[in-house]
């Protein structure tokens, strides 16, 4: 950058005059560019949102990722949440944390705020949704805006507006993913053009700035407060910046790249005053080393999440400075950059003093000209009126090539942004499994949602139109989907290696897993298919979301039934595992049947209707039902007795009761309204060849069934044979 030398102006005007010349190049230069050994603005590694007093708050310009200072917060507040363990057994009480606060973002107005970082991880995503359930307020800094209400709450009359300061407001964050305490927080604010900083910053100092200082490829850069002049000295190192002095004052702007026509210098002009050393007129001079050269550039990198990027700028041997700019660029536009920077730097070590006695108005520092006999266009640095004539310092100026070289951001370590997915929910009751208590209603809540962020969601019963909480949170996807093609009929008998089904998940990020003989024997891979429980030995990806399954297990738990009217394509599926939620006797109470579950992203409830109620207490059916015809005409009905809960048939042991009492309802004629009925307390009944007659010259020919008495309900009815 140009500098001023006006010493020797000042010689015109005795020694008085030389001392304020002398005080007035000096105050120019450093109001400008400061002592060559401050510092600026470094590259720091990112910030995060702290608290401190005294803290400056930026003014933010373009596109950057800046901490923030909070500025405001409250206690943090407990919320207790009670779990019913099921009956007889005691709650457990979980706790949660939220807080409310603001943090002021910039010192100026904004335009937006787009993503938000907490502890590493996206709090905010590019469209606007929030991970962690809680409201944000977001407020521009412009001169109007209101209070925020809940500021206003806590703080009444002496509420600030932060008019020309833009914030945010946090109010009932959940805390629960960073350890109950404030994250440390960091925001991608978007604040006009990066461009215009020099411009901007030069307004507030006084200083005269041309559109031409404008940086286009500055991303975005935050000023922290400090000297002016120190962010003009760093981005003169990328972009060259001159300042001009006319009659108005001093002023920036930006250094001719391409010069249409340099000015050619007046002859050079020989005089002897006991400090040139030679009456050429000029001397040529090369330093040793380029003071402001570098071989690496540190940048933010938008492509990186604001990460610090790394560009070289050429291979010079022996060179490992770094140069720390704390702006936002593109991974090419740096590397383009710093590659021009590093040939300016090189070519600027080539200088010369050039001595002429003709005063012209357009050799001013930062002018291009060229010298008579010398090869080159150089640029004037600095520009000294001695006794004899002029004297200027020249540096060799360079054109800098217009490439576009390929860059690379380099590999970063991003947090992956996904949008929150609606819940999906289904209530169900299955056969007792035979764990725990077997006089309690047992339902199920398998809660899932499509491909995507899902932090779990509550779970209500619905009541006279009102949703109660039911003190049951799902943190963790049930696998549910739907058949993807029909589904058969079957015997339920025995294993079928070579039955198969597809289904479509409704997660198609969800994985399901193989098994074998041994593993279904020991319950493994049981799937609710319509209300038919399903066993599957192998489960092969289809891609998206869809699986073959094959070698089945048809009717399992007793749903024989079901096995045998099969299932049409698109009706619902659910993996039986863990990953359910069980709901209790004392939450189906709290129910006429429906239920709702709510996450954060949900706009409205998930619905859904208990299905298959009472099947948790429903006895099986009996099975081997037989009629065996005697010699009198009498008839003996026979069958083998199952319980609840009961799927092993151990050997040489019987199976317990597990209602209160064994027994069962023998029929003869429709199940619904059956023309006879027995009720017996042993698996036979004794038919007398009387009875016989009766029946079939009362009712004719009709069937025979029988089904098992429950403490609650029947079994299905199982065919035993037709009289005849």
């Amino acid at each position: 950058m140009a500098t001023l030398v006006l010493s020797s102006v000042g010689r015109l005007f005795g020694p008085v005059g030389q001392i304020v010349g002398t005080l007035a190049g000096n105050a120019i230069d450093n109001a400008l560019f400061g002592s060559n050994d401050i510092e600026g603005a470094r590259l720091k590694e990112l910030a995060v949102t702290g608290s401190s007093y005294g803290t400056p708050i930026a003014r933010q310009f373009g596109q950057v990722r800046a901490p923030g200072t909070i500025v405001w917060a409250t206690d943090l507040e407990e919320h207790r949440e009670k779990h019913s363990n099921g009956k007889g057994q005691p709650k457990t009480v979980s706790y949660s944390y939220s807080v409310s606060f603001a943090v002021a973002l910039s010192s100026g107005p904004i335009d937006r705020i787009g993503r938000i970082w907490a502890d590493g991880n996206l709090l905010r995503g590019t469209a606007g949704d929030l991970k962690s359930a809680g409201t944000l307020r977001i407020y521009q800094g412009h001169g109007d805006q209101p209070c925020d209400p809940l500021l206003q709450a806590h703080l009444g009359d002496r509420c600030p507006g932060f008019r020309g300061q833009a914030f945010a407001v946090f109010e009932d964050l959940d805390l629960t993913d960073f350890g109950n305490r404030i994250p440390a927080l960091s925001f991608e604010i978007f604040a006009g053009s990066g461009s215009v900083v020099v411009e901007t910053l030069s307004e507030g100092e006084g200083l005269a700035a041309t559109q031409h200082t404008r940086f286009p490829e500055l991303v975005g850069y935050s000023y922290e407060g400090g000297p002016v002049r120190d962010i003009v000295r760093l981005i003169d190192r990328l972009h060259p910046l001159e300042a001009r002095v006319d009659g108005t004052g001093v002023a920036l702007t930006v250094s001719t790249a391409q010069p249409p026509e340099a000015t050619l210098l007046p002859p050079a002009a020989a005089w002897s005053d006991g400090e040139f050393g030679v009456q050429a007129g000029y001397v040529r001079q090369r330093s040793s080393e380029d003071a402001h050269g570098f071989a690496v550039l540190r940048y933010y990198d938008p492509a990186r999440d604001f990460q610090a990027g790394m560009q070289l700028a050429g291979y010079s041997e022996g060179d490992t400075r770094t140069f720390q700019f704390p702006g936002a660029l593109s991974a090419a536009n740096a590397q383009r950059l710093a590659r021009q920077a590093a040939t300016r730097a090189r070519v600027r070590r080539d200088r010369m003093l050039w001595r002429c006695t003709q005063l012209d108005p357009d050799l001013v520092p930062g002018a291009l000209v060229r010298a008579p006999g010398i090869a080159g266009i150089w640029q004037i640095a600095a520009w000294e009126w001695r006794e004899a004539g002029i004297e200027l310092e020249l540096v060799r100026h360079s054109t800098p090539a217009d490439t576009n070289p390929a860059a690379d951001p380099g590999a970063a370590r991003t947090p992956l942004d996904r949008l929150a997915s609606a819940t999906l929910l289904r209530v169900f009751e299955v056969p007792w499994d035979g764990q725990g208590s077997g006089n309690q209603r047992r339902a199920y809540a398998a809660a899932d949602a499509p491909a995507g962020r899902w932090p779990g969601c509550a779970l209500y019963a619905l009541r006279d139109g009102a949703l109660v909480p039911l003190d049951r949170s799902v943190g963790e996807r049930a696998v549910t989907g739907t058949l993807g093609s029909a589904l058969g009929p079957s015997h339920a008998v025995r294993f079928e290696p070579a039955s198969s089904c597809v289904i479509d998940l409704a997660n198609a990020n969800a994985a399901l897993a193989s098994t074998d003989i041994t593993g279904l024997a020991q319950g493994e891979n049981r799937m609710l298919i319509g209300r038919e429980i399903v066993q599957y030995r192998d489960a092969d990806p289809l891609g998206d979301g869809r699986w073959h399954l094959s070698g089945l297990l048809r009717g399992r738990g007793g749903t024989e039934f079901e096995a045998a009217a099969g299932h049409a394509e698109g009706e619902s599926v659910v993996l039986l595992d863990d990953r359910l939620a069980e709901l209790s006797d004392m939450y189906l109470s709290a129910s006429t049947g429906s239920f709702a579950a709510i996450g954060i992203a949900d706009e409205e409830p998930a619905l859904a209707t208990l299905e298959n109620a009472g099947a948790s207490l429903r006895p099986p059916s009996p099975v081997h039902a037989r009629l065996e015809w005697n010699a009198d005409g009498s008839a003996s009905l026979r069958w083998t007795r199952r319980a609840r809960g009961q799927w092993l048939w151990p050997d040489e042991v019987d199976l317990p009761v597990v209602e209160e009492t064994e027994s069962y309802e023998v029929g003869y004629g429709p199940v619904t309204f059956p023309l006879e009925k027995w009720v017996v307390a042993a698996p036979w009944l004794q038919i007398s060849s009387e009875t016989v007659i009766g029946l079939l010259a009362s009712h004719g020919s009709q069937g025979l069934w029988v089904r098992q008495i429950g403490d609650t309900s029947r079994s299905r009815a199982i065919a035993l044979g037709t009289l005849a």
